[in-house]
């Protein structure tokens, strides 16, 4: 049977529960994935002066073809990009600016140096967002940033700040999508901290002066990320996940959830739900903790589907701005961003076709039967029908044909480099 005529079949089992395929399908069209650029190269970036990773964060793995320069990164996302359905955006941070081999310090970098990206960006009709790079730096390298206790040092990292939402703005306003401008540090200490209090303080006066100069959302909307622990910030993390959401609510700024910073038996999707009663939006870094914050490759696992699922049932779907954010180097990186992003909306997909009215209605009759059996059956129903007729409706591989295709430009483009 052909594609078409498999999810014409399939289509009449969803249909039996009420379930709209097309207007599911239409839905997902819509909803663009930030895709992260630094899993092509690694978190290298592109500074003249460019260090070793630190802030507690490891790529690990040395596949062949790694992107080398701006031009090769953008390549390999345009591969990526063909291969993954629907328009989606491109996450860039501070340390992929182009300055044309001048040596330009973080608190000094100006949109003019994202030019080449904007240009790119316009090519392909995608919007861009951003995140200052507060790590893989000499003024960083004890660990501690815009919570650090010299204020020369403290200063340093709020004009970085400043400067990357005025880089967000610049995407905004020519790009015409606003950017999110997100904000992570790596402030922590690796054994008890004898203070917990005063480097908090630091963070919130240092945020403060980075959000004194407001911008317009419709170019920039500011989000703050939580971090649990990292290496070498295992006993004790500034930001943290309660430090940031009381912080974003009193300053109407959106709490960004990254799923891999949260205890090992702590889940996102949990608190998309609590969350949203209380934000109008929030934001999502969806990567794959294993046993820590590994940041692997995402699979169609059970926590992703809950995610999609709390998204999708919550009519949340233009609330919950969704980026991804994991670097393997030991396998294929575009096959990563591939692998990745489909399972991202495979997700929604996934979401976008259960009975979801059905379901709520079960669990308040207190119908818990019905609820399990029907969650349990929807597991088997040929979900892989419709997401092959939306892959070639959307013009890019169906099943893993795109693999074929992975393959072609490791041989052609990536083993030659």
């Amino acid at each position: 049977m052909s594609v078409k005529e498999n999810f014409e079949k399939a289509k009449l089992d969803y249909e039996r529960w009420g379930v709209n395929v097309e207007e599911a399908l239409e839905k997902l069209k819509s909803v663009p994935i930030s895709i992260h650029c630094w899993q092509g190269d690694d978190i290298g970036g592109f500074e003249v002066n460019q260090q070793e990773l630190s802030g507690g964060i490891d790529v690990t793995g040395n596949y062949p073809g790694k992107a080398t320069n701006p031009e090769q990164l953008r390549s390999d996302i345009e591969k990526a990009l063909s291969l993954i359905p629907g328009k989606h955006r491109i996450n860039l941070h501070a340390i992929y600016g182009e300055t044309n081999g001048e040596v330009v310090e973080r608190d000094e970098i100006k949109p003019e140096h994202f030019e080449n990206w904007v240009n790119w960006a316009k090519q392909h009709g995608i919007g861009l967002d951003f995140n200052p790079t507060l790590f893989s730096h000499p003024k960083a390298e004890d660990g501690l940033t815009l919570a650090h206790p010299d204020k020369e040092t403290r200063d340093f990292w709020i004009r970085h700040c400043i400067a990357s939402r005025k880089i967000g703005e610049y995407f905004g306003k020519e790009l015409g999508t606003p950017a999110l401008t997100n904000i992570w540090i790596p402030d922590g200490y690796k054994d008890i901290p004898s203070d917990r209090l005063t480097p908090r303080q630091r963070l919130k006066d240092s945020l403060d002066e980075i959000f004194k100069e407001e911008i317009d959302e419709k170019y920039n909307i500011d989000a703050v990320e939580s971090k649990l622990f990292g290496i070498g910030s295992e006993a004790y993390v500034v930001g943290s996940h309660e430090f940031y959401l009381g912080y974003a609510l009193k300053n109407n700024k959106l709490c960004l959830l990254d799923t891999g910073h949260y205890h090992p038996t702590e889940v996102v999707s949990n608190k998309i739900s609590a969350m949203l009663l209380y934000s109008d939006q929030l934001a999502l870094h969806v990567s794959r903790p294993v046993r820590w914050d590994s940041d692997h490759v995402i699979v169609l696992d059970d926590e992703l589907r809950e995610i999609g699922l709390e998204i999708v049932r919550n009519d949340a779907l233009d609330k919950v701005m969704i980026g991804l954010d994991f670097f393997d180097a030991s396998i294929n990186r575009v096959a990563a961003w591939t692998i990745g992003t489909r399972n991202m909306i495979k997700s929604l997909l996934y979401a976008l076709l259960l009975p979801n009215d059905t379901l709520k209605q079960f669990q308040e009759e207190g119908n818990f039967t019905d609820r399990l059996a029907l969650f349990e059956e929807f597991k088997t129903y040929p979900f892989g029908a419709i997401w092959d007729y939306y892959c070639e409706q959307m013009e890019v591989p169906v099943k893993e044909a795109w693999l074929d295709e992975v393959k072609t430009y490791e041989k052609e483009v990536l083993s030659k480099r």
